[in-house]
């Protein structure tokens, strides 16, 4: 990833609070712009609900289910990594990395799903795990898109 204060690369956003900059850049903000900076992060679309509603908006038209699947499979190495960390116990970070960049990604292909066919919202969001196989796992993030606009 691009810092877009220094404009150099640095690494994945769950060593970080923020996706735009790096921790360099990050921890030379003020307290307001540290604050922003890590909403941005993980607001990346508003507009999505749990809940098939969104406070102060009012439905005008619902166009139907959107989706995004990610298929993923676990390095050689990273499985080696995940055994070590499992004999001492606690949160294997190695599969929380994973299953959070999966899940990201999943939640992102079904906002560009729903802003292709014309929304501006997604009610309803769920997300669905499969075991396809051995190592081999499928992430589904669903919901309903949908049009809103302010209540007047």
């Amino acid at each position: 990833m691009i810092c877009e204060k220094c404009r150099q690369e640095f690494p994945s956003q769950y060593y970080f609070k923020t996706e735009t900059v790096c921790i360099e850049c990050f921890n030379k903000m003020s307290e307001s712009e540290k604050l922003e900076a890590t909403r941005r992060s993980l607001m990346k679309h508003p507009m999505s609900s749990t809940t098939f509603e969104i406070e102060g908006h009012r439905v005008v038209k619902q166009l139907g289910v959107v989706r995004g699947i990610v298929v993923r499979s676990r390095s050689l190495f990273g499985t080696i990594g995940a055994s070590l960390q499992t004999l001492f116990g606690g949160n294997i970070t190695l599969y929380t990395e994973l299953c959070e960049k999966t899940r990201g990604e999943a939640f992102d292909m079904m906002v560009s799903h729903a802003e292709k066919i014309g929304a501006n919202a997604v009610v309803g969001v769920r997300y669905d795990a499969t075991e396809i196989t051995d190592g081999v796992s499928e992430v589904l993030c669903y919901g309903t898109a949908v049009v809103v606009e302010r209540k007047s």
